[in-house]
């Protein structure tokens, strides 16, 4: 896995990978250690912290394990470590536009219309994702260079 193109935006499946142990974890952690140029959002944060309660409840994880991923990531997040894109007025419309002219093709949730919606609006080069419907509306955004995983 190689990281060229910058700025990254990471969506929700490759921000759990940084903070719950996962079988990709300590590859995508060495690539992404370092940069500066990591950009995320709030939803991905929220959608990451749902993701660590699965885990309890589904006792993949510990419950004072997940406190403490969680707290290095909101700690991580508030010490400016990432690059933030807003979810804004603005981009709920790129993200319905997206979901209106790609939906015929692409099985677009509205949480993935979001994130393409995100990454284009913080100019992000690459969308770093692990999920597949994910990354093929990105390949069909066209405007990505995706990591293939």
């Amino acid at each position: 896995m190689r990281i060229a193109s910058s700025p990254v935006y990471l969506d929700a499946s490759a921000l759990a990978k940084v903070y719950i142990p996962e079988p990709e974890s300590s590859v995508l952690g060495s690539v992404l250690a370092g940069r500066r140029d990591l950009i995320v959002s709030d939803l991905a944060v929220t959608e990451v912290a749902s993701a660590m309660m699965r885990r309890v409840r589904d006792r993949q994880l510990r419950r004072g394990e997940m406190a403490e991923a969680y707290r290095t990531l909101a700690g991580h997040v508030a010490d400016r470590r990432f690059l933030r894109a807003e979810l804004t007025a603005n981009a709920h419309r790129e993200a319905e536009r997206l979901l209106m002219t790609l939906g015929e093709r692409v099985p677009l949730r509205a949480a993935d219309g979001l994130h393409l919606a995100l990454a284009a609006l913080a100019s992000a080069r690459m969308l770093v994702t692990f999920d597949r419907r994910m990354a093929a509306a990105a390949a069909a955004v066209g405007t990505f260079d995706l990591i293939e995983t």
